[in-house]
């Protein structure tokens, strides 16, 4: 802070204390126009300690870095888990909820009593810089999941000798059975695979080997990737990261 900041802050923290000092005795006519001039400067400084404590909390915001196989020639951090959403959350959440650009929500409850909700990951071990939570109340419903759809660059060369690896981060509060499934669309088909998440290991990673599918290469238009969640009644379920990459099986 140079001496003009620390000048001019002097003098802001001076005015405020004079500000409380008279709103004791000044006229209600004065207190009432000082206090809608007080309300607009505390929404400045809130949007500035917002601002700040996100730039300087870690891991950074954007990182899209994370550790991958050999050989490896893509690889994504959806933007639900890489930076801060224009909605944080969502009570009461229908099915089909948008989360950011590229996850949705998708159940069939009558009535629905989900909460999501992005949050600021801090954590020393956390690589993402968010993560989302969801609350689960009552469930009446038979499925709950999040489709998470692949940008396009995941259709560019995806082939049969490719394994698609994810790196999910899941923390529930009880024990739950979580399912991931890769979607291909190739032509008028859809080619699924279905990986169930060990999350009572020490990594949670799944894969997805595609040279047992019956994928046709020069077809595909779509990927994404489904996570279904089994039984969530009574339930809070924190994805801390969601990684996804590609890389060549080996060859024997």
């Amino acid at each position: 802070m140079n001496l003009i900041d620390k000048f001019m802050m002097r003098r802001l923290m001076r005015y405020l204390a004079q500000m409380v000092k008279d709103a004791k005795t000044s006229k209600l006519d004065l207190v009432r126009r000082r206090l809608f001039s007080a309300l607009e400067v505390r929404a400045r400084m809130d949007e500035f300690i917002y601002v700040a404590n996100e730039r300087l909390a870690l891991p950074m915001i954007g990182a899209n870095r994370f550790p991958t196989p050999r050989g490896t020639d893509w690889a994504w951090r959806p933007q639900l888990w890489r930076g801060p959403l224009g909605v944080k959350g969502m009570a009461s959440a229908p099915s089909k909820t948008m989360i950011g650009d590229e996850v949705t929500l998708y159940h069939d409850c009558q009535i629905s009593e989900l909460t999501l909700r992005q949050l600021r990951n801090t954590r020393e071990a956390d690589l993402a810089p968010y993560g989302l939570r969801m609350d689960v109340f009552k469930f009446d419903g038979t499925y709950l999941s999040l489709a998470i759809d692949f940008p396009d660059e995941a259709c560019h060369g995806l082939t049969m000798k490719h394994l698609v690896r994810c790196d999910p981060i899941i923390e529930t509060e009880k024990p739950l059975e979580i399912f991931a499934r890769l979607n291909i669309k190739h032509g008028p088909n859809v080619e699924q695979i279905v990986r169930e998440l060990p999350l009572g290991a020490s990594s949670q990673m799944v894969e997805f080997d595609l040279g047992y599918s019956k994928l046709n290469e020069k077809r595909i238009e779509k990927v994404w990737m489904d996570l279904i969640f089994e039984g969530p009644s009574m339930n809070q379920v924190t994805v801390r990261d969601l990684t996804l990459c590609r890389y060549p099986r080996a060859e024997f």
